[in-house]
């Protein structure tokens, strides 16, 4: 009789439940998910505040990995008014074809296929972002600043810096040091809380490397000719100039509660409420995972045969039950995270109209970073289609004054900065508020993360412990290449193979990112 076999899966987020979702579809090992919360989806979840959504972030469902698009359609069927769409994805392209007797437009369970809008508000002006050559654009600047600033791009081309350590070198690089100056470097540090110099240049690499100025030149001559028709073509347009892109419904959180309740019904273990506490190790493997539950705290271990883990990686260093070389844990301890913040308001009578996704906020006189409008993801995140629904987001560290602000100060501090902004013009403006506080958010490209392969070479040596995902593997991934991490982890458990090379190299072809 063949004992089946476990895998513990460490975090209930995106790249947590695709790998249940594999091991359910493609193996015979019974997943078992640890979730420390009550949520199902990590940073990717959407919560529901008086029948108004949140969207913790922002997320778009766009890949340039067919498997990811594909992956994402078997879970959530495409619905659209334009009955024909046009994917193309790694050279590869394909007409979908809709109708009404497939997918209602009464349908719950379905993408969107939703424009996509993002500016930026700096000086009192709204600019296209990423920022085009219009001539909207030049009279914001002023034509002096933007010849200089043409002078400036011309400059870093002639005369580049020789291999960029600092994100403040790749910018000047990639930018010119004038435009740098103007669009990246204030509001880089309001995200990260650090100048750029102290941040590596692997972080643009990762998140922008195919956006330049010559990419914007090239992107605003292309615009004049471009049709009219719907394109979700992601292999040959940079990822922040793509303008249409799927969404859930009801927001990104509703694909991931299908998926938990899918593998559940498959015979998947889901465990939401624990947290882990200890990892035992034997003979350099995983032999069980200690949990506690977070409600009765109640203790309970879980052998496994194999251990998928998407814990910040302090947590896993510190519950490792084995011994830690000290580099190790120094490394580990110095690893350096931003906390999360978003503060959403319920408004009326704004006095601006807004029909964006994202406004970036490079305004050095509030705090907030950028501000989303839930209604433009979609619809179905506003239940009065009459308000505006907004999500105000604050970077900051948990030793930070804002982080400890009570939900009262919140709200006030956003309200306040809303007005400061011009956006509504008093406290009677807002009607309904929601404050989401989101830990280790964003893994930072400082602290001791240049000696970051001390760990990534230690926990190899783990033959049956595989890490994924953005805080697992302590990368900024976008959530397509969490999943393609769980992905690629569940197809070695099922071919045998224990060289974790293949998982650690997805994403360091720095193909592509939105700038956050």
């Amino acid at each position: 009789m063949k004992i089946q076999k476990k895998a513990l899966i460490i975090g209930g987020g995106p790249a947590g439940l695709t790998a249940a979702y594999e091991f359910i579809k493609h193996t015979d090992v019974t997943p078992i998910v640890i979730e420390m919360s009550e949520f199902w989806g990590g940073i990717s979840r959407t919560e529901n505040h008086n029948g108004n959504r949140i969207d913790i972030g922002g997320h778009r469902f766009f890949s340039k990995s067919e498997e990811v698009m594909n992956w994402w359609q078997e879970i959530l069927p495409i619905y659209s008014e334009d009955k024909k769409i046009n994917i193309s994805y790694h050279n590869k392209s394909r007409k979908i074809e809709l109708n009404d007797t497939t997918i209602s437009n009464q349908a719950d369970n379905v993408l969107l296929v939703r424009k996509r809008k993002s500016r930026i508000f700096f000086n009192n002006k709204f600019f296209d972002y990423p920022i085009s050559l219009s001539l909207q654009t030049i009279l914001n600047l002023g034509f002096f600043n933007t010849f200089l600033i043409g002078i400036s791009y011309t400059i870093s081309v002639l005369f580049p810096i020789k291999n960029p350590k600092t994100l403040e070198q790749f910018f000047i690089n990639r930018f010119g040091i004038r435009l740098y100056k103007t669009f990246f470097k204030d509001y880089t540090e309001k995200v990260w809380g650090v100048p750029c110099s102290e941040i590596s240049a692997e972080w643009g690499a990762q998140r922008i490397k195919g956006l330049s100025v010559t990419k914007t030149l090239t992107n605003a001559f292309l615009t004049i000719f471009k049709t009219k028709k719907k394109d979700l073509s992601q292999k040959n347009k940079e990822t922040s100039l793509i303008e249409y892109f799927l969404y859930p419904k009801f927001g990104p959180g509703q694909m991931w509660e299908t998926v938990a309740k899918k593998v559940k019904k498959d015979g998947a273990i889901l465990k939401p409420n624990n947290r882990v506490i200890a990892i035992n190790i034997e003979n350099n493997k995983v032999l069980s995972v200690v949990v506690e539950n977070t409600i009765n705290k109640r203790e309970e271990a879980i052998e496994c045969d194999y251990c998928i883990s998407t814990m910040p990686i302090i947590e896993l260093i510190n519950g490792l039950n084995c011994v830690v070389p000290k580099k190790v844990k120094e490394v580990a301890n110095g690893l350096m995270y931003r906390d999360f913040i978003t503060v959403g308001l319920l408004l009326e009578n704004i006095n601006f109209s807004l029909e964006d996704n994202w406004i970036y906020i490079q305004e050095s006189y509030v705090k907030v970073g950028r501000l989303q409008v839930f209604n433009n993801w979609s619809p179905h995140m506003v239940a009065d289609a009459s308000k505006t629904w907004v999500g105000l987001e604050y970077f900051c560290n948990d030793v930070d004054e804002i982080w400890n602000f009570s939900e009262e100060e919140m709200i006030k501090l956003a309200t306040n900065e809303m007005i400061k902004l011009g956006f509504i013009n008093s406290v009677e403006n807002v009607l309904d508020s929601k404050v989401i506080k989101v830990p280790k958010t964003y893994p930072a490209y400082f602290g001791t993360y240049s000696e970051f392969n001390e760990i990534q070479n230690f926990t190899d040596t783990f033959e049956n412990l595989f890490l994924v995902g953005r805080n697992g593997m302590h990368k900024y991934n976008n959530q397509d290449h969490s999943m393609l991490t769980a992905m690629q982890a569940v197809k070695n458990i099922k071919n045998n193979i224990t060289d974790k090379s293949n998982i650690w190299s997805i994403n360091t072809e720095e193909e592509y990112h939105e700038e956050k």
